[in-house]
């Protein structure tokens, strides 16, 4: 078996798919985990306007619809949360996309002081952080802010993470890698916009340029050039497609580099440590 063919089915991604199906194949899911869970009344995502979150939110917004419809009762909640680091530059775009979703309820947490504080508490103990560093810091906040909203509301924590992201490691560890459930996970790039598509979502939010937009010295900045390979390359790579030499060796090396992102806490019983 090829690398490419371990990662493929690694990460369970088709080959091709039908939009339908897997938009009732994770609302299934979503449904399915509050239904077992008794104690649980919600779910919560950060909503940034990009494809990813769209996508999820609008999947936990339809979960919530159907199981309110099913109890007779309102008694389930998607809660949509806004993290901008002061003024985000695509607000209009977060805007819209809550617009298509419709949350139950949506926050908006500013998280620009609790970073900075923290910024300035590590500088106080000798440690400064780089652009990249704080960044970082950023996606975490994010993270602790769901986690937060959901121990207010008894609800769970979603994460956008899907096969194209996974393979690459192009997410904060602890960070928007940090969820309870991810319901796009085996979806690559493409096949996420098929299924905003397939739900009538607005094009520009699926056809943007995706971006993490972390890093303030380089606000912005797609993350096809912070990757050094396109989407296109990914996704032909996870579909079991022939890519050039170039990109198969980088997409690889993301893969292996990030290995320690897609495993629990290790263990002396793992193998990463020997």
């Amino acid at each position: 078996m090829t690398l490419q063919q371990e990662i493929i089915q690694a990460l369970k991604v088709k080959p091709e798919i039908d939009p339908q199906q897997e938009i009732r194949t994770s609302i299934e899911f979503l449904k399915a985990y509050l239904k077992k869970n008794t104690f649980l009344q919600g779910f919560t995502l950060g909503i940034s306007g990009g494809q990813d979150s769209t996508l999820v939110g609008m999947l936990a917004q339809m979960a919530i619809n159907e199981l309110n419809e099913e109890a007779g009762k309102e008694d389930y909640r998607f809660y949509a949360v806004r993290l901008p680091y002061g003024v985000q530059f695509d607000e209009d775009d977060c805007q819209d996309a809550l617009n298509f979703i419709q949350p139950s309820i949506v926050y908006s947490v500013n998280i620009k002081e609790a970073v900075d504080a923290s910024e300035r508490a590590l500088a106080n103990a000798g440690l400064h952080l780089t652009d990249f560093d704080k960044g970082n810091e950023k996606a975490r906040e994010r993270m602790k802010v769901q986690f937060s909203v959901a121990a207010v509301h008894h609800a769970v924590v979603l994460g956008t993470d899907h096969a194209a992201e996974a393979i690459t490691g192009f997410y904060t560890k602890f960070g928007d890698g940090a969820a309870d459930l991810m319901p796009i996970y085996r979806l690559n790039k493409r096949q996420g916009r098929q299924l905003l598509q397939a739900l009538d979502c607005p094009p520009h939010l699926y056809n943007k340029i995706p971006t993490a937009d972390l890093e303030g010295n380089k606000p912005a900045i797609p993350d096809e050039i912070a990757l050094g390979v396109t989407y296109d390359e990914i996704d032909d790579y996870l579909e079991g497609k022939e890519v050039s030499d170039e990109a198969r060796e980088r997409i690889e090396g993301h893969y292996l580099r990030s290995a320690h992102k897609r495993h629990l806490p290790i263990t002396v019983f793992d193998d990463f440590w020997k």
